[in-house]
């Protein structure tokens, strides 16, 4: 995996805020304070505060009408929700792309599965969700449709959250479905890897209810 210096103070300020809010090290409902943040991560509050408008965007914070900011809290609704939403749009680029897809695309998507293995295994839930989000965009971006992914990129950082918490077990949905989607890629059955890719979604969705019932 290749590893890329954030281009400004603000985008690192971002790469650490998010990476920080989804491993649970700023557990949700956190108060974020602009001159504690700037102190710590050794930066001005100009970006800190323009990372906290980001961030806000992508929904990992909260911002109340007194202008006090949290990171977001993860209510069952929400997150069932937000599971939803990704369904449509991944499932929308990946029969898009599907038909699309080259030796040289199913060999890197055959990689990245190997490195979302491997995270899940060590329990590197950043590289974890990298990985198993490149599985999907490798075939959406095959599509050649920019702007589904733009968008869908703004729900897998609020998805990666969810399955943060449980490694062991909601990864699993995801690891068997991709190695299935391989195999069935491998035999040219499109049609079928589809239908299995639309499959994930339906089991993670139960896992997910199961899980957050069960708190």
């Amino acid at each position: 995996m290749s590893y890329t210096v954030p281009p400004t103070r603000t985008a690192a300020v971002v790469r650490q805020l998010r990476n920080e809010i989804v491993t649970g090290e700023l557990p949700p409902g956190t108060l974020i304070k602009d001159a504690e943040l700037a102190g710590r991560l050794g930066v001005s509050i100009t970006p800190v505060r323009e990372a906290i408008a980001q961030l806000s965007v992508e929904g990992l914070i909260d911002i109340a009408p007194n202008r006090t900011r949290h990171v977001t809290k993860v209510t069952q609704q929400n997150a069932l929700e937000l599971i939803d939403v990704m369904r449509v749009l991944a499932c929308a680029g990946f029969e898009w792309g599907v038909h699309s897809l080259t030796e040289t695309h199913i060999d890197l998507m055959r990689q990245r599965q190997k490195e979302f293995v491997e995270s899940v295994r060590t329990g590197n839930v950043l590289a974890a969700g990298e990985a198993g989000a490149d599985f999907s965009t490798i075939v959406i971006q095959a599509s050649g449709n920019r702007e589904l992914q733009a968008m869908l990129d703004l729900v897998v950082a609020r998805t990666t959250r969810i399955l943060a918490g449980s490694v062991d077990g909601l990864w699993h949905t995801w690891v068997t479905g991709h190695d299935d989607i391989l195999r069935l890629l491998d035999a040219g059955d499109t049609a079928g890897a589809l239908e299995r890719y639309r499959q994930i979604f339906v089991d993670h969705r139960a896992e997910v209810e199961r899980v957050l019932l069960d708190e």
